[in-house]
């Protein structure tokens, strides 16, 4: 038996913000709330599907520069110019982390400066 991703931990300042931002952006609720103030966002039909959710932790420590783990995201309805677009509306900024520009993807960093990178739609697997 394998292990499969469950879930991913996100670090942030203002979860409440961050959720609104990323379940925009993945078409994902809130599934969780703990005492804490950490928010669980995921698909909508909920935990334990093929998709992981992502655990929002509050955390007001100062952020690393290079974090070791980063999200990618691919549109699933629209080409890539279109999602760049919405992404941006949604409150996401492009950022520079040293890309030359020849790049097939865009980096952009959620409104708490966390990067992500949207990727060109992927094709179907074999």
């Amino acid at each position: 038996m394998a292990c499969r991703l469950s879930e991913l931990v996100l670090e942030c300042r203002d979860p409440e913000l961050l959720a609104r931002f990323w379940c925009e952006v993945l078409d994902f609720v809130v599934l969780d709330r703990a005492d804490d103030g950490a928010l669980e966002i995921g698909p909508r039909e909920g935990f334990g599907g093929p998709q992981p959710t992502i655990i929002l932790s509050p955390n007001n420590e100062p952020k690393n520069a290079n974090p070791p783990l980063h999200i990618d995201v691919n549109a699933t309805d629209r080409d890539q110019d279109a999602e760049l677009e919405r992404l941006l509306k949604l409150g996401a900024r492009p950022a520079d982390i040293g890309q030359t520009g020849e790049e097939s993807w865009h980096v952009l960093a959620d409104p708490e400066g966390n990067v992500f990178c949207l990727l060109r739609a992927r094709l179907a697997p074999l």
